[in-house]
């Protein structure tokens, strides 16, 4: 079948999260390299990324995004799949208000906090199904992680690409039947060995 939709994660797909994970070191007054470096451990390590605070026995800042975190490949990506008639929706495990910095630039948006659900959770993947309306294989999920993201989504009936940034893409290695691009410049091409 042909594709009808791509639906994107958010964080480290879309969004550098660079800046916000700066943000809140300092918000908490811990360096920003111990940050960093705990997250890359607990990417390794295959653990959420939520334990960051855990382990550094602090609470959680509050955090957001901005439109100028959007990497430079992630709009020009989104209106370019548009162009070609891709129904196309950014949802990833993020909070609800994260929704509003996609909106106006996809068709559908979605948010774990909003859903009641994350990824890699099943549900969520059938979520994203209803989300796009159309059939689990005429839709391309593109995320960064292949726990989270890619292997979810093979399960789920649908392609999957994996994007090669942010440190889970770089620790991870997608399976064979998911495509990789570094860049979501690469994406538009890529979908044709998918189609």
């Amino acid at each position: 079948m042909a594709l009808r939709a791509a639906v994107f994660d958010v964080g480290e797909t879309l969004v550098d999260e660079t800046r916000m994970w700066e943000l809140a070191a300092d918000a908490v007054a811990i360096p920003r390299f111990t940050v960093m470096g705990v997250l890359g451990g607990l990417a390794a390590r295959g653990e959420h990324r939520s334990r960051v605070w855990e382990i550094l026995a602090v609470d959680p800042p509050a955090s957001t995004w901005h439109a100028d975190d959007l990497y430079a490949d992630a709009l020009p990506c989104l209106s370019r799949l548009r162009a070609l008639g891709l129904r196309v929706g950014a949802v990833g495990n993020t909070p609800a208000e994260a929704e509003d910095l996609l909106w106006e630039h996809v068709d559908f948006v979605g948010s774990s906090a909003r859903w009641g659900v994350e990824k890699p959770a099943a549900e969520f993947f059938e979520r994203i199904v209803e989300e796009a309306g159309v059939e689990p294989s005429e839709i391309v999920y593109v995320g960064d992680r292949v726990d989270n993201d890619v292997r979810p989504a093979l399960a789920a009936g649908m392609a999957a690409v994996h994007v090669r940034r942010g440190p889970w893409g770089h620790l991870h290695e997608p399976p064979a039947r998911a495509v990789r691009i570094h860049t979501l410049d690469e994406l538009p091409d890529a979908l044709a060995s998918l189609s």
